[in-house]
């Protein structure tokens, strides 16, 4: 490291060299029709990061008119992702990157690991999923107990009939479910092997069963930027993968996604949806992440173009048979959002507009100025499409005045009463978010 400590000074700087502010909003380049500038091209990219602070106190986020937060579990350790089983007990991904040796070598490398480690990212990773209880109905969990531990960075988790699956950084693994046990102790089997390895650059694996469980579906988010690791890196990435559990046969069922995170059911369609990442260093306004409808055998454009068939030309040798080929994303969420969470709303709790609609939860912006992401948002849907409005704020206040990041929204999930529950991996906290009392009172 001794190498590294003369380029701290470097690295100040580079934060200090933002870049200049956006001139365009985060709504401009959002929903159906995104507002698309014209790239940019720095040596210095656009460097913004809100420093990990953490909530005090009483404070939390702020919740849309009409609603109400609350935390539902506090004191967790970097929880991640959320999944709800069906007896409504609550299942938490606490979880962390891997060693990733590869991935922080270089200059580049070594600067994003302090950027990241800056953004609350920079710890060992807890490697077990807890269950969290609410049996008296308030609200809170009032019983919590490590269901699964000694894993390898947990992320997505699904329940197949008695099967209980989880998407480790590196495989996916099956294990025995027992109705309501809050605790599963016996040894997992691999189902199938992920791509992982010494570079892993996006180590996030989400999974999400088909409607019938015959099939798994998991995400595998890109080993670089654009493909400057050479794309003999990017095999089986950035890509959601299909596998077979019985035999652990797996294709690739969509590529040219850089980095999905989110997976879900449409409600009325019953289509596959995705919440995807997009890549960095073109500006302050370019590439919107997205989420979108994803078809089997479909390109998305990733590394060689973006938003359908719009040419990076940073990629070599460049592809136009494929960017021929890219799919137009159905739905924009903004640039650098770090648009993670998706979740499709199927409870009656909410009003009747938001049944099919999708929360999304947006991590937070490193690569923009000001700040984007850092909240819930809702997507409005119709007949199992976006509306075309443009999206809601449901929670917010995770960045002070002083632009620290108190919280940063990851997952949601829809608990059995039909509240909207959000991972906050800085806050350490899952908050609740319900209809107002007084929203409540007036139906």
């Amino acid at each position: 490291m001794r190498k590294f400590s003369a380029l701290l000074p470097a690295f100040v700087l580079l934060v200090a060299c933002a870049g200049g502010p956006s001139t365009q909003s985060i709504d401009a380049g959002s929903g159906p029709n995104p507002t698309l500038p014209q790239p940019e091209s720095k040596p210095i990219p656009t460097v913004n990061v809100a420093p990990a602070k953490g909530w005090s106190g009483e404070q939390k986020p702020s919740a849309a008119a009409g609603f109400e937060v609350t935390s539902y579990a506090a004191g967790l350790d970097h929880p991640r992702w959320l999944y709800v089983l069906p007896n409504g007990d609550v299942l938490v991904a606490e979880t962390n990157a891997p060693e990733r040796p590869e991935d922080k070598k270089g200059i580049k490398g070594f600067f994003m690991g302090k950027a990241q480690k800056k953004a609350g990212a920079g710890t060992p990773s807890a490697n077990r999923i807890t269950l969290l209880r609410d049996a008296d109905g308030d609200g809170k969990a009032e019983f919590r107990s490590v269901f699964l531990k000694d894993l390898q960075s947990p992320f997505g988790m699904a329940l197949v009939g008695n099967d209980f699956y989880v998407a480790n950084t590196d495989a996916v693994m099956r294990y025995r479910y027992r109705v309501a046990s809050s605790f599963i102790d016996g040894a997992g089997t691999k189902v199938a092997d992920l791509p992982a390895g010494p570079i892993n650059h996006h180590w996030t694996k989400n999974l999400v069963a088909s409607q019938d469980g015959k099939r798994l579906y998991v995400t595998v988010g890109s080993n670089s930027n654009v493909g400057e690791r050479g794309m003999e890196n990017e095999e089986r990435r950035a890509a959601i993968l299909e596998i077979d559990p019985t035999n652990g046969a797996t294709r690739v069922f969509a590529s040219g996604l850089r980095n999905p995170n989110g997976l879900d059911w449409q409600p009325q369609s019953g289509a596959l949806w995705t919440a995807v990442n997009e890549r960095d260093e073109l500006g302050n306004d370019l590439v919107p992440d997205y989420i979108t409808s994803v078809k089997d055998g479909g390109f998305y454009g990733w590394p060689y173009s973006y938003y359908g068939r719009h040419v990076d030309k940073r990629p070599q040798p460049p592809r136009p048979d494929l960017v021929e080929k890219a799919i137009v994303p159905d739905y924009a969420l903004g640039s650098h959002t770090a648009s993670l969470g998706l979740a499709f709303y199927r409870s009656d709790l909410f009003a009747q507009r938001y049944r099919g609609g999708a929360f999304v939860g947006q991590h937070g912006s490193w690569n923009r100025k000001p700040f984007s992401g850092y909240r819930v948002i809702f997507v409005p849907f119709a007949d199992g499409k976006p509306t075309g409005a443009k999206p809601e704020e449901v929670l917010t206040g995770f960045v002070d005045e002083q632009e620290n990041a108190l919280g940063r929204p990851v997952g949601v999930a829809v608990d059995g009463r039909g509240a909207l529950l959000v991972a906050d991996d800085v806050g350490n906290t899952i908050w609740r978010v319900t209809p107002a009392q007084r929203e409540l009172s007036s139906r």
